[in-house]
């Protein structure tokens, strides 16, 4: 039966852990994999009526097959808006619209283009793990300091140890999984 031990440094550290993995699922999810995603316009921003609104607030965006996005904006005077926020974007799509909607085209990915992904998505990967583990070492700092304040004890302050790197082995596995998809993804071709 295992115990599990409280410690709010515990808790704040897995509330950590999980916002990283969060995070890195954002990054992945804007990273292009030749496949149409709508995800891929989310921090795309429309200049709406003197504000700055992202595209999925001016319309519905959807992926009718698995390389064109369909921007439908419900007001159409802003057609030209959208279509311009899109060619300001680092995406590398150029849109096409009839009048009522946006066509984006997802062009093939180039080999060297993979590659280039592939290393941008490990490097994301590796900077999760390295979070990871700085949240560890700061939540047993936590440990340690209160096991010299005799806070908690020797046996508590070993359980803690074990239950934060468990969590840190989960995370990074989780890590693994996703970067091996994502990877897995692009290289598809």
């Amino acid at each position: 039966m295992n115990i599990r031990v409280e410690h709010e440094s515990l808790d704040i550290a897995m509330e950590k852990m999980d916002k990283t993995i969060s995070v890195l699922t954002s990054e992945l999810a804007h990273i292009r994999a030749g496949r149409a995603n709508p995800q891929l316009l989310d921090n795309v921003k429309v200049d709406c009526y003197g504000s700055m609104m992202p595209i999925n607030q001016v319309g519905n965006i959807s992926s009718p097959e698995p390389r064109l996005l369909v921007v439908s904006v419900w007001d159409a005077n802003l057609i030209p808006e959208v279509e311009k926020a899109i060619m300001k974007s680092d995406l590398g799509i150029n849109p096409a619209n009839d009048g009522k909607v946006i066509r984006l085209v997802m062009p093939e990915l180039t080999e060297e283009r993979r590659k280039e992904l592939v290393k941008i998505i490990k490097k994301f990967g590796e900077e999760a793990k390295i979070a990871l583990r700085s949240i560890r070492r700061e939540a047993i700092d936590h440990f340690k300091k209160d096991e010299k304040a005799s806070e908690i004890t020797e046996d508590d302050l070993r359980d803690l140890e074990k239950e934060i790197q468990e969590t840190t082995d989960e995370h990074t596995k989780s890590i693994d999984k996703m970067m091996k998809e994502k990877e897995a993804e692009i290289l598809e071709v």
